[in-house]
Protein backbone atom coordinates (compact mmCIF):
# COMPACT_ATOMS: atom_id res chain seq x y z
CA UNK A 1 0.00 0.00 0.00
CA UNK A 2 2.80 2.35 0.62
CA UNK A 3 3.94 1.45 -2.69
CA UNK A 4 0.65 2.87 -3.99
CA UNK A 5 0.74 5.88 -2.00
CA UNK A 6 4.14 6.74 -2.77
CA UNK A 7 2.83 6.76 -6.48
CA UNK A 8 -0.11 8.90 -6.37
CA UNK A 9 2.19 11.31 -4.45
CA UNK A 10 4.46 11.57 -7.15
CA UNK A 11 0.84 12.08 -9.51
CA UNK A 12 -0.41 14.73 -7.18
CA UNK A 13 3.01 16.53 -7.41
CA UNK A 14 3.54 16.73 -10.88
CA UNK A 15 0.00 18.74 -11.03
CA UNK A 16 1.07 20.85 -8.25
CA UNK A 17 3.83 22.73 -10.00
CA UNK A 18 1.44 22.80 -13.45
CA UNK A 19 -1.13 24.60 -11.66
CA UNK A 20 0.93 26.92 -9.31
CA UNK A 21 3.08 28.04 -12.69
CA UNK A 22 -0.59 29.02 -13.77
CA UNK A 23 -1.20 31.08 -10.47
CA UNK A 24 2.12 33.03 -10.32
CA UNK A 25 1.97 34.87 -13.77
CA UNK A 26 1.26 37.81 -12.46
CA UNK A 27 0.51 36.74 -8.57
CA UNK A 28 3.53 37.62 -6.64
CA UNK A 29 4.89 34.00 -5.68
CA UNK A 30 5.47 34.66 -1.72
CA UNK A 31 1.54 35.61 -1.56
CA UNK A 32 0.66 32.82 -4.15
CA UNK A 33 2.76 30.62 -1.47
CA UNK A 34 0.93 31.81 1.59
CA UNK A 35 -2.98 31.61 -0.09
CA UNK A 36 -2.23 28.25 -1.38
CA UNK A 37 -0.92 27.09 1.91
CA UNK A 38 -4.16 27.83 3.21
CA UNK A 39 -5.90 25.28 1.12
CA UNK A 40 -3.30 22.40 2.08
CA UNK A 41 -4.10 23.43 5.69
CA UNK A 42 -7.79 23.12 5.70
CA UNK A 43 -7.45 19.74 3.71
CA UNK A 44 -4.81 18.63 6.09
CA UNK A 45 -7.25 19.14 8.73
CA UNK A 46 -10.73 18.15 6.90
CA UNK A 47 -8.82 14.41 6.81
CA UNK A 48 -7.81 14.52 10.58
CA UNK A 49 -11.52 14.74 11.50
CA UNK A 50 -12.48 12.15 8.62
CA UNK A 51 -10.34 10.05 10.06
CA UNK A 52 -10.65 10.68 14.11
CA UNK A 53 -7.20 11.22 15.00
CA UNK A 54 -7.82 14.80 16.21
CA UNK A 55 -7.72 13.15 19.78
CA UNK A 56 -4.37 11.99 19.69
CA UNK A 57 -2.44 15.37 19.46
CA UNK A 58 -2.18 15.52 23.09
CA UNK A 59 -0.41 12.34 23.14
CA UNK A 60 2.21 13.35 20.70
CA UNK A 61 5.85 12.83 22.07
CA UNK A 62 7.97 16.09 22.84
CA UNK A 63 10.86 14.41 20.52
CA UNK A 64 7.79 13.78 17.62
CA UNK A 65 6.48 17.20 17.81
CA UNK A 66 9.68 18.76 18.04
CA UNK A 67 11.17 17.26 14.84
CA UNK A 68 7.36 17.95 12.82
CA UNK A 69 7.55 21.86 13.51
CA UNK A 70 11.39 21.23 12.24
CA UNK A 71 10.20 19.82 9.43
CA UNK A 72 7.23 22.39 8.68
CA UNK A 73 10.10 25.01 9.07
CA UNK A 74 12.03 23.52 6.16
CA UNK A 75 8.99 23.05 3.96
CA UNK A 76 8.36 26.27 4.26
CA UNK A 77 11.67 27.71 3.25
CA UNK A 78 11.47 24.66 0.43
CA UNK A 79 7.88 26.07 -1.18
CA UNK A 80 9.27 29.63 -0.64
CA UNK A 81 12.00 28.86 -2.49
CA UNK A 82 10.44 27.02 -5.00
CA UNK A 83 7.65 28.87 -6.08
CA UNK A 84 10.04 32.00 -6.48
CA UNK A 85 12.12 29.61 -8.42
CA UNK A 86 8.83 28.70 -10.30
CA UNK A 87 7.97 32.45 -11.16
CA UNK A 88 11.20 33.21 -12.89
CA UNK A 89 12.22 30.19 -14.56
CA UNK A 90 10.81 27.47 -16.96
CA UNK A 91 9.24 24.38 -14.99
CA UNK A 92 11.49 22.12 -17.18
CA UNK A 93 14.36 23.78 -15.79
CA UNK A 94 13.58 24.54 -11.90
CA UNK A 95 11.88 20.84 -11.17
CA UNK A 96 15.16 19.01 -12.02
CA UNK A 97 16.71 20.89 -9.86
CA UNK A 98 14.25 20.97 -6.84
CA UNK A 99 14.14 17.05 -7.41
CA UNK A 100 17.84 16.64 -7.20
CA UNK A 101 16.71 16.40 -3.24
CA UNK A 102 16.40 13.08 -3.74
CA UNK A 103 20.31 12.46 -3.93
CA UNK A 104 20.94 13.75 -0.61
CA UNK A 105 17.56 12.25 0.88
CA UNK A 106 18.67 8.89 0.09
CA UNK A 107 21.91 9.22 1.20
CA UNK A 108 20.77 10.44 4.64
CA UNK A 109 18.34 8.28 4.64
CA UNK A 110 21.15 5.05 4.63
CA UNK A 111 23.03 6.83 6.91
CA UNK A 112 20.72 8.04 9.46
CA UNK A 113 18.27 5.29 9.25
CA UNK A 114 20.78 2.56 8.29
CA UNK A 115 18.55 1.66 5.30
CA UNK A 116 20.87 -0.40 3.93
CA UNK A 117 18.91 -3.26 2.24
CA UNK A 118 19.40 -3.53 -1.90
CA UNK A 119 22.13 -1.29 -0.83
CA UNK A 120 24.01 -1.33 -4.21
CA UNK A 121 20.50 -1.09 -5.78
CA UNK A 122 20.22 2.08 -4.33
CA UNK A 123 23.34 3.42 -5.10
CA UNK A 124 22.81 3.08 -8.21
CA UNK A 125 19.91 4.32 -9.07
CA UNK A 126 20.91 7.32 -7.19
CA UNK A 127 24.01 7.60 -9.68
CA UNK A 128 21.76 7.35 -12.66
CA UNK A 129 19.24 10.33 -11.38
CA UNK A 130 22.33 12.78 -10.55
CA UNK A 131 23.21 11.82 -14.54
CA UNK A 132 19.80 12.80 -15.09
CA UNK A 133 19.42 15.65 -13.30
CA UNK A 134 23.13 16.43 -14.78
CA UNK A 135 21.72 16.43 -18.37
CA UNK A 136 18.46 18.09 -17.72
CA UNK A 137 20.36 21.29 -16.28
CA UNK A 138 20.27 22.90 -19.20
CA UNK A 139 23.36 25.53 -19.27
CA UNK A 140 22.67 29.14 -19.09
CA UNK A 141 22.10 31.15 -22.08
CA UNK A 142 24.75 34.13 -21.75
CA UNK A 143 22.27 36.17 -23.38
CA UNK A 144 20.22 35.92 -20.50
CA UNK A 145 19.73 38.86 -18.19
CA UNK A 146 20.82 38.84 -14.05
CA UNK A 147 17.11 38.77 -13.25
CA UNK A 148 16.03 36.18 -15.80
CA UNK A 149 18.47 34.09 -14.13
CA UNK A 150 17.83 34.74 -10.80
CA UNK A 151 15.53 31.17 -10.55
CA UNK A 152 18.72 28.82 -10.06
CA UNK A 153 19.86 30.03 -6.60
CA UNK A 154 16.35 29.64 -5.32
CA UNK A 155 15.96 26.15 -6.71
CA UNK A 156 19.05 25.08 -5.25
CA UNK A 157 17.83 26.36 -1.98
CA UNK A 158 14.51 24.46 -2.70
CA UNK A 159 16.18 21.17 -3.45
CA UNK A 160 18.41 21.64 -0.19
CA UNK A 161 15.29 22.46 2.08
CA UNK A 162 13.43 19.71 0.96
CA UNK A 163 16.22 16.92 1.83
CA UNK A 164 15.84 18.09 5.22
CA UNK A 165 12.17 18.14 5.25
CA UNK A 166 12.13 14.29 4.28
CA UNK A 167 14.69 13.55 6.95
CA UNK A 168 13.00 16.04 9.96
CA UNK A 169 10.00 14.12 9.08
CA UNK A 170 10.80 10.76 8.99
CA UNK A 171 11.80 10.89 12.61
CA UNK A 172 8.97 13.55 13.84
CA UNK A 173 6.48 11.22 12.29
CA UNK A 174 7.11 8.46 14.26
CA UNK A 175 3.91 6.79 16.42
CA UNK A 176 2.00 9.34 15.35
CA UNK A 177 -0.94 9.21 12.73
CA UNK A 178 0.07 10.24 9.13
CA UNK A 179 -2.56 12.69 8.65
CA UNK A 180 -2.37 14.29 12.20
CA UNK A 181 1.58 14.76 11.28
CA UNK A 182 0.85 16.68 8.30
CA UNK A 183 -1.62 18.88 9.59
CA UNK A 184 0.79 20.29 12.13
CA UNK A 185 3.83 20.86 9.68
CA UNK A 186 1.14 22.62 7.15
CA UNK A 187 0.36 25.05 10.43
CA UNK A 188 4.14 26.14 10.74
CA UNK A 189 4.46 26.81 6.85
CA UNK A 190 1.17 28.97 7.18
CA UNK A 191 3.12 31.21 9.96
CA UNK A 192 6.04 30.80 7.61
CA UNK A 193 4.30 32.19 4.54
CA UNK A 194 2.03 34.72 5.88
CA UNK A 195 5.00 36.41 8.02
CA UNK A 196 7.39 36.79 4.90
CA UNK A 197 4.07 38.21 3.10
CA UNK A 198 3.74 41.02 6.47
CA UNK A 199 7.33 41.05 6.63
CA UNK A 200 7.62 42.62 3.37
CA UNK A 201 4.78 44.63 3.33
CA UNK A 202 2.65 42.50 -0.03
CA UNK A 203 -0.02 42.04 1.54
CA UNK A 204 -2.18 44.74 0.14
CA UNK A 205 -1.34 42.82 -3.00
CA UNK A 206 -3.92 40.38 -1.92
CA UNK A 207 -7.02 42.49 -3.01
CA UNK A 208 -5.24 43.13 -6.89
CA UNK A 209 -5.12 38.87 -7.08
CA UNK A 210 -6.37 38.09 -10.41
CA UNK A 211 -9.83 35.76 -9.83
CA UNK A 212 -8.15 33.01 -12.39
CA UNK A 213 -5.12 32.78 -11.11
CA UNK A 214 -6.46 32.47 -7.24
CA UNK A 215 -8.44 29.31 -8.86
CA UNK A 216 -5.12 27.89 -10.07
CA UNK A 217 -3.57 28.57 -6.44
CA UNK A 218 -6.04 26.78 -4.81
CA UNK A 219 -6.31 23.68 -6.91
CA UNK A 220 -3.15 23.36 -6.77
CA UNK A 221 -3.22 24.13 -2.96
CA UNK A 222 -5.74 20.88 -3.20
CA UNK A 223 -2.74 18.96 -5.40
CA UNK A 224 -0.35 19.64 -2.79
CA UNK A 225 -2.60 18.52 0.16
CA UNK A 226 -3.98 15.34 -1.95
CA UNK A 227 0.30 14.75 -2.11
CA UNK A 228 1.55 14.89 1.15
CA UNK A 229 -0.99 13.06 2.63
CA UNK A 230 -0.18 10.35 0.09
CA UNK A 231 3.25 10.90 0.82
CA UNK A 232 3.79 11.34 4.66
CA UNK A 233 1.84 7.64 4.64
CA UNK A 234 4.24 6.22 2.26
CA UNK A 235 7.00 7.81 4.58
CA UNK A 236 5.37 6.56 7.89
CA UNK A 237 4.83 3.11 6.59
CA UNK A 238 7.26 2.27 4.02
CA UNK A 239 11.25 2.81 3.25
CA UNK A 240 12.66 6.46 2.76
CA UNK A 241 15.00 6.00 0.65
CA UNK A 242 12.49 4.41 -1.94
CA UNK A 243 9.15 6.17 -1.29
CA UNK A 244 11.26 9.64 -1.71
CA UNK A 245 12.41 8.96 -5.56
CA UNK A 246 9.08 7.63 -6.29
CA UNK A 247 7.79 10.83 -5.29
CA UNK A 248 10.14 12.57 -6.94
CA UNK A 249 9.04 10.99 -10.33
CA UNK A 250 6.48 14.12 -10.32
CA UNK A 251 9.22 15.38 -12.45
CA UNK A 252 7.88 13.03 -15.42
CA UNK A 253 4.01 14.64 -15.12
CA UNK A 254 5.68 17.72 -14.88
CA UNK A 255 7.35 17.68 -17.81
CA UNK A 256 4.77 16.49 -19.27
CA UNK A 257 2.20 18.75 -18.88
CA UNK A 258 4.60 21.67 -19.31
CA UNK A 259 4.92 20.26 -22.71
CA UNK A 260 1.14 20.59 -23.27
CA UNK A 261 0.16 23.54 -21.07
CA UNK A 262 3.41 25.96 -21.63
CA UNK A 263 4.87 24.25 -24.60
CA UNK A 264 7.72 24.40 -22.97
CA UNK A 265 9.84 21.61 -25.27
CA UNK A 266 12.95 19.61 -24.05
CA UNK A 267 16.72 19.17 -25.61
CA UNK A 268 17.99 15.55 -26.80
CA UNK A 269 20.21 16.07 -23.70
CA UNK A 270 17.49 16.79 -21.18
CA UNK A 271 15.11 14.10 -22.64
CA UNK A 272 17.95 11.84 -21.79
CA UNK A 273 18.16 13.04 -18.55
CA UNK A 274 15.01 12.28 -17.68
CA UNK A 275 15.09 8.96 -19.09
CA UNK A 276 17.98 8.29 -16.37
CA UNK A 277 16.15 9.78 -13.75
CA UNK A 278 13.00 7.55 -14.82
CA UNK A 279 15.28 4.60 -14.85
CA UNK A 280 17.12 5.64 -11.85
CA UNK A 281 13.46 5.48 -9.72
CA UNK A 282 12.33 2.45 -11.39
CA UNK A 283 15.51 0.60 -10.58
CA UNK A 284 15.10 0.97 -6.50
CA UNK A 285 11.20 0.96 -7.22
CA UNK A 286 11.20 -2.52 -8.24
CA UNK A 287 13.77 -4.08 -6.32
CA UNK A 288 12.59 -2.52 -3.07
Amino acid sequence: MWLVMACFSALFAGLTAILAKCGIRKTDSDLATAIRTIVVLLFAWTMVFVVGSADSITAIAPKSLLFLLLSGAATGASWICYFKALSAGDVNKVVPIDKSSTILTVLLAIFLFRETDHLAVKLTGTALLAVGIFLMVEKKDTRLTQENGAWLPYAVLSAVFAALTSILAKVGITGVESNLGTAIRTGVVLIMAWGIVFAKGKQHLLKAVDKRELAFIGLSGVATGASWLCYYYAIQNGVVSVVVPIDKLSIVFTIAFSYVVFKEKLSRKALAGLLFMAAGTLIMTICS
